[in-house]
């Protein structure tokens, strides 16, 4: 089977293009992810993500991605950038592209020099802040209610409760400023793996949810280290800078248009009246044969 290894800013993916026909049976896709982004024993990545043909003509082509647990997400930022770069450069020549993905719409604007996309901005949509919508279920608080700066109680010994705010932007995000809960980003990496880990999976977040703490910088950027929902620590995730940028803006940390440094460089996000716009590169690094699964 043949595949490309691709990344936006260190958040690696194997792109597999079905646009022409199915490569990987639907019943096998969870397992298949699982095991091809296992790293050291199969290629490695933090996601798989599958171009096929649109479910109806109002999109160019569908973009489906599983997460390195085998879990399927409704969108990812770092992944519709290299999916956009790809179908351009070698499926469909065209600009923008409208993108069918399980968190609705999504519209892609390429940057291109010599047939090349060196820049996507994509249009997130418009977040969603009720409960029902992340999913979230909290005694006190009801579907249709909002969870700003509110508090979650949590069981490890680094942190037993934590300040946050909750947005759904085609996926969940769970947003904590550093300095609201007297830590810094210091501290969330050394115990990462504890307390992204419980957020992601606390009994509040019946789907689970992405994790992101955010130092705030100045009034136009921020500092961000992300917990994926179904990977773990990533360096970068799209949909989850969209959403601290969001949670910031709407808590007045900052203006309409910040740019966030994350561990594999910086993403730009712009509020606007319509909805959310997110602008940044994506790398093919590689194709090859999958000649064995690995393990």
């Amino acid at each position: 089977m043949e595949f490309t290894k691709m990344h936006a800013l260190g958040n690696d993916y194997i792109v597999i293009n079905e646009f022409y026909g199915e490569k990987v049976k639907e019943n096998d896709k969870s397992e298949f992810s699982r095991k091809i982004c296992r790293r050291g024993f199969s290629v490695g990545g933090d996601g798989v993500i599958f171009i096929q043909k649109p479910t109806s003509d109002e999109y160019d082509v569908r973009f489906r991605i599983f997460n390195s647990d085998g879990s399927e997400a409704e969108m990812c930022g770092n992944g519709i950038r290299c999916f956009s770069k790809y179908v351009y450069e070698r499926i469909i020549k065209k600009n923008p592209l409208k993108v069918e993905t399980k968190g609705g719409l999504r519209i892609c604007e390429m940057e291109i020099e010599n047939d090349e996309v060196k820049k996507v901005k994509v249009f997130m949509g418009t977040p969603k802040f009720k409960l029902k919508d992340i999913p979230m279920k909290i005694e006190g608080y009801d579907e249709n209610d909002e969870f700003i700066d509110g508090e979650l109680k949590l069981k490890n010994h680094y942190l037993p409760k934590v300040k946050l705010s909750v947005v759904n932007v085609g996926n969940p995000h769970a947003v904590i400023f550093v300095e609201d809960n007297n830590i810094d980003l210091n501290f969330v990496k050394k115990y990462l793996n504890v307390i992204g880990k419980e957020i992601e999976n606390h009994p509040v977040f019946p789907e689970r949810i992405n994790v992101h703490f955010v130092e705030v910088l100045n009034s136009n950027e921020i500092r961000i280290v992300t917990w994926e929902r179904g990977a773990g620590y990533t360096t970068a995730c799209g949909t989850g800078t969209t959403a601290s940028v969001i949670i910031s803006h709407k808590l007045g940390k900052t203006k309409n248009k910040v740019l966030a440094h994350l561990d594999g460089g910086n993403l730009e996000i712009e509020i606007k009246n319509d909805g959310v716009y997110m602008i940044g590169d994506a790398v093919i690094v590689y194709d090859a044969k999958l000649i064995n699964i690995g393990w």
